[in-house]
């Protein structure tokens, strides 16, 4: 674990153990605990041969049966066509986007996401080259997680066992929970349209009342994860804090001032994606990509199962 003094300006070589030490009373870790499902699917285009890949993103609306999809191969995939998965599971091509994204209509008299336990996939990482397994259902997750609804876990929660929770515990923080389900865009280059309109894809999210208060009564947020960084910028741009839940498109960049959030615990992240983005908002341009550099010259590891950084 990277830690990075914003005030200081200046970092220090650290093991994520060593995490409660930077805690203490008045603290409140942040944890989101959606929980990544099976979502990517495998079928065949009703009076086709070949394999169809689809990768569910979010139901265009909360209790959708139209949900947003990565199709491949996506030119051959037309508006109007049906695409049949194992179990009887079919759904019908109603809308087509950029980028290969397709709006899927599945039936309205089936359990949606015991049809993606029972047939669908882990959607790994892409530089993990191999299938997934089955026990990436249980790898692939907080020990957190709760709320079903992502297609890529929140991963700098992945570092965390009940163990090092207890300790943080032990310390006087306390922990509160919010859900913002990840989608694909997270991890996707942003694109020219998106630094043109200065907003980001769509993603869900929630804060129930209890969660709420206990973010409102803290006298430093530990975002844990950008995504936990983001459900909490976006919440506090509505007003005082309270119970609330919706989708978000806020972009954190550069020239953002944060709202509420005190320190950062994050993963290390790819050139040219809003995560890097946000992280350079946080800590300043400078300072985070000088200690991305230590990073690199001391072999930190990157990616979803990777290192993480801590910006204080």
């Amino acid at each position: 674990m990277l830690v990075v003094d914003r005030a200081a300006g200046r970092w220090q070589d650290r093991a994520f153990r060593d995490l409660p030490q930077f805690l203490g009373p008045g603290d409140c870790l942040v944890l989101n605990d959606s929980r990544v499902f099976p979502a990517r699917l495998y079928g065949h285009r009703a009076g086709w041969q070949g394999k169809v890949e689809v990768l569910l993103v979010r139901p265009l609306h909360p209790g959708s049966r139209v949900w947003e999809a990565l199709v491949r191969p996506g030119r051959k995939v037309r508006t109007g066509e049906r695409i049949s998965f194992d179990g009887g599971l079919e759904a019908e091509v109603v809308g087509r986007g950029m980028f290969g994204h397709r709006a899927l209509s599945f039936p309205a008299n089936r359990d949606l996401f015991e049809d993606f336990e029972r047939i669908g996939h882990v959607p790994l990482p892409p530089y993990i080259r191999r299938p997934d397994r089955a026990e990436d259902r249980q790898r692939y997750q907080t020990v957190f997680a709760a709320e079903k609804g992502s297609v890529a876990a929140p991963t700098a929660g992945l570092h965390f066992t009940p163990e090092v929770l207890d300790a943080c515990r032990a310390r006087g923080a306390r922990t509160a929970y919010v859900t913002l389900h990840v989608g694909l865009g997270t991890f996707q280059p942003v694109h020219d349209e998106q630094l043109r309109a200065g907003k980001l894809h769509r993603e869900a999210f929630r804060i129930d009342a209890e969660n709420a208060a206990l973010i409102g009564a803290a006298r430093r947020l530990v975002a844990v994860g950008t995504t936990s960084m983001r459900t909490l910028e976006s919440a506090l741009a509505r007003g005082p804090l309270e119970a609330v839940s919706g989708e978000t498109d806020l972009f954190i960049r550069p020239g953002y001032a944060s709202r509420g959030t005190g320190a950062l615990l994050t993963n290390f992240h790819l050139p040219r994606t809003s995560l890097l983005m946000l992280i350079c908002a946080f800590a300043g341009t400078g300072l985070a990509l000088a200690a991305y550099g230590h990073a690199v010259e001391r072999q930190y590891r990157f990616y979803s199962y990777g290192d993480c950084m801590l910006i204080v």
